[in-house]
């Protein structure tokens, strides 16, 4: 189809399910006039990453979806009821995004989406943690497939509120339209690249107020994910109802910008982030960016956003 700022086949997924920001999303790019697909996980899939269940059958639904996408004793994947072009996979995130490009975006558009979207995640994906991001996952996985692509992140405040999520949505119709107006009559980003988008914590009525930076992945991280051989030895573990629990598994630490140090990259999105900015990191498949393109589009993206 032609290119247009204002009809582009967007196909939406995520890690999350049928959350308050997805819905959200969906509804203001179809105000914006983008026609939307959008396939998600039947459970929040959050840190599952790339995983994929290969040669396994989806059964009926042994309890209901998050977000009453659908009930206990559905089929494992069918539409969400409600809402249109919407469907639920009982599977990962990239499963989900796998049913709506290889079933539903042929049946719909009788081809590709123009573009994916995956988020807004109830939750930032920053610097390493993105290597067992869904949301991240689901954008490198669009890269595989030549779609350019967006991984929208929020933080976890917009969980259940539909107002921050209006929010959110609003910024994210923003920059997919002025990534659109860079390009006239070509997909909104350069063959090969997606962007990996943060957005800060932020009150009700701030967001039009964030300032954008376009930003690395840098060496500074603002959450720490280590393995514990005792659960109830960690303050974050214990502040989720775990202060008893005498067994091992996965625990975070959280750092704050105040820690950075004479070494950290000052570019690097987690920090960034820390200080209340809009994150703009290109990717290509792989994460990382070095080629021209990448120059290009990084000086673009402070241009038209006033970035820094």
């Amino acid at each position: 189809m032609p290119w247009s700022a204002s009809a582009m086949n967007i196909l939406l997924s995520n890690d999350d399910g049928l959350s308050a920001n997805a819905k959200a999303l969906k509804s203001a790019l179809e105000a914006a006039g983008h026609n939307v697909v959008m396939s998600v996980p039947c459970q929040n899939q959050s840190g599952k990453g790339a995983a994929i269940n290969f040669l396994t059958p989806i059964v009926p639904l042994a309890k209901a979806c998050v977000g009453s996408a659908a009930s206990a004793g559905a089929p494992g994947l069918g539409p969400i009821s409600g809402l249109n072009d919407a469907y639920y996979v009982d599977g990962t995130p990239i499963m989900a995004l796998m049913y709506g490009l290889d079933v539903v975006a042929p049946q719909r558009w009788s081809g590709a989406p123009d573009l994916i979207i995956s988020g807004p995640n109830e939750g930032q994906n920053l610097g390493s943690i993105v290597i067992s991001s869904g949301t991240v996952s689901n954008a490198q996985f669009a890269l595989t497939r030549g779609i350019p692509a967006i991984a929208v992140s929020a933080d976890i405040n917009t969980t259940k509120n539909d107002a921050l999520a209006a929010e959110v949505a609003v910024l994210t119709v923003q920059l997919v339209e002025k990534l659109d107006s860079r390009r006239p009559g070509k997909p909104p980003l350069p063959k090969g690249y997606a962007l990996n988008v943060n957005y800060p914590k932020f009150e009700l009525g701030q967001s039009s107020m964030l300032p954008w930076t376009v930003t690395r992945f840098g060496n500074f991280d603002s959450m720490d994910v280590h393995f514990v051989a005792d659960l109830s030895t960690d303050p974050i573990a214990a502040s989720y109802g775990l202060g008893n629990v005498h067994l091992p598994g996965v625990a975070v630490s959280v750092h704050t910008a105040d820690e950075a140090n004479p070494t950290t990259d000052r570019k690097s999105e987690a920090l960034k982030s820390l200080q209340g900015y809009i994150t703009l990191t290109p990717m290509e498949n792989g994460y990382q960016v070095s080629s021209m393109e990448a120059i290009q589009l990084t000086a673009y993206l402070k241009k038209a956003l006033k970035a820094k």
